[in-house]
């Protein structure tokens, strides 16, 4: 018999390994696939966003009512924990203009290395190609089976992630035996993915970056999430971190076709002020069009199509813009509304919404409050943050207490 078995050499199952070998714990770590935290490599653009530049409180705040869970994580181990323990490993870091914080070398493969390294130093032995199968209660813990063994274990963390880029082995294979030993299960949806519209202007717009909007996903006229930030066109709709940070919201809704994306393109003015722009340009610089006009601060391609939606001819001259002509550009600049058709799915999504829920983990331990020496750890549990670093920093910081625990 082992002392631990953890399943899943992810982020969360890495760190939790490093740490339980770390304090003399006789553990073991299984991986399904042929090299461990493949998830890690394709994360931020193979780069890896480590964790975010703000503190426990700022992580916390970022997760909303389902925050509270990682004071004790945070604790256990925080951003400035996350950070010595990758420069104790070498991997020098770097703070982005949004709070990002990366590897200086923009390698996601010297995170995963200095993970691989603290874990042999630890003496935790890693199974790679070897899954757990079955897994079951016994008498003195539970009774585990791969491939390659039958083995017996008196306590088991589960650390196999969600359902995204299941291209890397994220299968939801943790999901069933979490149901198997008791445990409900909220419904796995795609987070941080792109979205959909299947609005044939927005396709004509890819490639443009737009770097500061806001953003409303809308039902009923009524906002299911909003955010600030970068949005990307795409040929099948948008993306960019502003709307990852709003897609659970499609995800969570079966009739997503209901749904409505508002983007306010210039979010730093209010229509007023707009309005008063406007005005003021079409005084001043009668003779000029329009799309000059409001090209400064839109590109070229967005002002035309904006022009367009308010029923305005492009070569119009600004003197020619009446009250209601500005009030017509001004209501499509503030609140320019695409339909949703959906999202990209799992196979596009960096993280995943659903998972055990946090009613049922002990913060304090990670350990399940249903079965005894029963813990989970990372992605699978029902917690999923923004983008920027922020749940990586959930699955480190998990995963450190989950491996103190074992």
């Amino acid at each position: 018999m082992i002392g631990a078995a953890i399943l899943g050499a992810g982020a969360a199952g890495l760190m939790a390994g490093i740490r339980a070998g770390e304090l003399g714990r006789k553990v073991a770590l299984f991986e399904k696939n042929k090299r461990p935290g493949v998830k890690i490599l394709m994360s931020g653009g193979t780069r890896c966003n480590i964790t975010h530049d703000t503190d426990a409180r700022g992580i916390v705040r970022e997760y909303g009512p389902s925050g509270k869970f990682l004071h004790s994580p945070l604790a256990a181990f925080g951003i400035a924990d996350t950070l010595e323990l990758f420069h104790a490993e070498g991997v020098a870091t770097k703070v982005e203009e949004t709070g990002k914080i990366f590897p200086v070398s923009n390698k996601a493969s010297d995170v995963l290395d200095a993970l691989v390294r603290r874990l042999q130093r630890a003496g935790t032995p890693l199974y790679l190609e070897e899954p757990v199968t079955e897994l079951r209660r016994s008498e003195n813990g539970f009774d585990l089976q791969t491939p390659k063994r039958r083995l017996r274990a008196a306590k088991v963390l589960i650390t196999t992630g969600g359902l995204s880029y299941p291209g890397s082995g994220t299968t939801g294979d943790g999901y069933g035996f979490a149901q198997q030993l008791g445990h409900r299960l909220i419904a796995p949806v795609p987070a941080l993915v792109p979205i959909a519209t299947g609005d044939q202007t927005v396709a004509d717009l890819r490639g443009i970056t737009l770097p500061d909007v806001g953003v409303q996903v809308l039902h009923d006229q009524t906002p299911l999430a909003q955010r600030r930030g970068s949005l990307l066109f795409a040929h099948f709709g948008l993306s960019g971190p502003v709307i990852l940070d709003v897609s659970r919201a499609v995800s969570r809704r079966k009739d997503g076709a209901k749904l409505i994306l508002e983007i306010d393109l210039w979010p730093e003015q209010t229509e007023t002020q707009i309005g008063e722009y406007l005005r003021d340009e079409s005084l001043r610089s009668g003779k000029k069009q329009l799309a000059q006009i409001v090209a400064p601060h839109l590109p070229r391609r967005v002002c035309e199509l904006i022009l367009q939606r308010a029923s305005l001819p492009l070569d119009r001259k600004s003197a020619a813009l009446t009250k209601e002509d500005r009030r017509g550009l001004v209501a499509q600049i503030k609140h320019w509304r695409l339909p949703i058709a959906g999202t990209l799915g799992f196979k596009k999504a960096e993280v995943t919404a659903g998972g055990v829920p946090l009613d049922e983990v002990d913060s304090r331990t990670m350990q399940s409050k249903l079965v005894p020496n029963l813990y989970f750890a990372g992605e699978i549990l029902d917690l999923d943050g923004p983008i920027g670093g922020y749940n990586f920093q959930a699955a480190w910081s998990t995963g450190w207490l989950a491996g103190s625990s074992l």
